[in-house]
């Protein structure tokens, strides 16, 4: 199978926090890459913007570096030294006017303008405003921004207001990089492109779906800020919210952007409120060299969660009593992250309760080893009688589609692409970004209304206990979390 790589337009790119982490090792190496594939015209530009004072030589030296760091086997001496070519550096302040005229002067009118704010959203609507007072953004300009989208309700409502001040809905890819995940999209393929699963894709026959995200790492150099979060506002409220979304959301008219994101809306709208008994939060503890959350966050008294389990449901006819189970955590036994749907039970077995009890379960997997399994039942092989065994048909992308399919783009490559090809399909609109808070909002308040703390779970293991029996409950159970 050959893999098309289609060009994009000539382009500038602007960075701002071009000189920082997420800049280093996502998205100037995903750049590269892309580069490296024969997407970008000879004429497109990355320019980098920041408050550190360095000579344009200075910035390609350390693009340079982060790529050798971050991304080693990508591209040859002479592809890194045109890439190097086409990039540009300018010292900006963002609450000042220092730089924007130097910015401005960059700035080719025949390209498609893109900013990419990789920066705190503190500063978002200061860079908005200076874009336009300094004539350096139009009615065709495209601004990327990061989470997080606020802290909450409000806080979102707010940020939103601030760019719509300066900005078209039309303009605006708020970035959430699981959706630009190759089997995320595959998730969609598989739904609408296939008569197999569709038809079966509703309470009728699917028992409940589980969503798991589960990190080896903790916190460690960032828990003052994720302290303010914890996995509820950092994790759930946006990229679990995203799979659900797609997931359980009705087919669209079209493959269209507003088409897919009018029916994930619909989605978090029909999302019921979640009492606190469906709610479990933990926070882990430490194993020898390596410190506990409450070490790692610098306060003995956090009631900020590292974990959370949640049962959800969606009040709809497609999924009415159908649970969702949603759980991510830190420094759980592996990194791991899938979509598993569980489907019923066949309405009466042939076979005898010897056979055992059994269930279809498809598995979407989005790290590691990106693909799909669909569980099925068939009988053992070999004599004394019908036992039965679930098996998968397995179609890891990298054996089932060639070499092509170990070069599939970054996340980040692939949503950099869409911004300047203008396709907005994988990117949060801000209605959903306020639906989702209006309803995370309400179950925060209720948890830290009552100072519930959460429990301690062992590092290396799935989770509090208390997640198990969430499930077990009702007569079920998590799938292992396993790399």
């Amino acid at each position: 199978m050959v893999s098309r790589v289609i060009p994009v337009d000539p382009f500038d790119l602007v960075i701002f926090g071009g000189t920082g982490d997420l800049a280093r090792r996502k998205i100037l190496p995903g750049l590269f890459r892309r580069f490296c594939a024969g997407q970008m015209e000879d004429n497109s530009r990355i320019i980098g913007a920041a408050r550190s004072e360095h000579e344009t030589a200075e910035f390609r030296q350390m693009v340079a570096d982060a790529i050798a760091e971050f991304d080693p086997k990508s591209g040859t001496k002479d592809q890194l030294a045109a890439f190097l070519e086409r990039l540009e550096y300018v010292q900006v302040d963002a609450l000042g006017s220092d730089g924007w005229q130097e910015l401005a002067a960059l700035m080719d009118e025949k390209r498609v303008r893109a900013f990419y704010f990789s920066v705190a959203p503190s500063l978002f609507g200061a860079l908005a405003e200076r874009l336009h007072s300094y004539g350096i953004a139009d009615s065709e300009t495209r601004i990327v921004v990061e989470k997080p989208f606020g802290k909450d309700l409000a806080s979102a409502q707010a940020l939103n207001a601030s760019l719509a001040e300066h900005f078209d809905e039309s303009q605006i890819y708020r970035i959430d990089h699981y959706l630009g995940k190759e089997t995320v999209q595959n998730l969609m393929a598989v739904r609408f492109g296939n008569m197999l699963f569709e038809p079966l894709w509703n309470s009728q026959y699917i028992d409940h779906i589980q969503i798991t995200v589960a990190e080896t790492v903790g916190v460690d150099g960032r828990g003052e800020y994720y302290d303010r979060s914890g996995a509820m506002r950092d994790m759930v409220q946006n990229h679990l919210m995203q799979l659900l979304c797609l997931t359980a959301m009705e087919p669209p008219a079209k493959f269209d952007p507003d088409a897919v994101r009018d029916e994930k809306l619909k989605v978090i709208r029909a999302l019921n409120p979640v009492p606190l008994e469906d709610v479990v939060r933990g926070q882990y503890l430490g194993d020898g060299d390596k410190p506990g959350y409450l070490e790692n966050a610098g306060d003995p008294d956090s009631k900020t969660e590292s974990f959370i389990a949640l049962r959800v449901e969606v009040s709809n006819w497609r999924w009415a009593a159908t649970p969702f189970y949603l759980r991510t955590g830190k420094r759980l036994r592996a990194r791991s992250s899938e979509i598993a749907v569980v489907f019923k039970e066949t309405p009466h077995s042939i076979f005898g309760e010897e056979a055992g009890r059994h269930r279809n379960v498809l598995t979407i997997r989005l790290q590691p080893n990106e693909g799909m399994d669909l569980f099925v039942t068939i009988k053992e092989p070999g004599p004394g009688g019908m036992r039965l065994v679930d098996v998968p048909l397995d179609m890891t992308f990298a054996e089932a589609l060639g070499p092509e399919a170990e070069e599939v783009p970054d996340a980040y490559e692939r949503l950099i692409m869409d911004v300047i090809r203008g396709n907005q399909t994988l990117f949060m609109r801000g209605d959903e970004v306020e639906a989702a808070w209006a309803w995370a909002d309400p179950l925060i308040a209720s948890w830290e209304n009552r100072g519930d703390k959460p429990v301690p779970y062992d590092t290396g293991s799935t989770g509090p206990e208390e997640a198990l029996a969430l499930m077990h409950r009702e007569g079920r159970r998590w799938r292992e979390i396993r790399a």
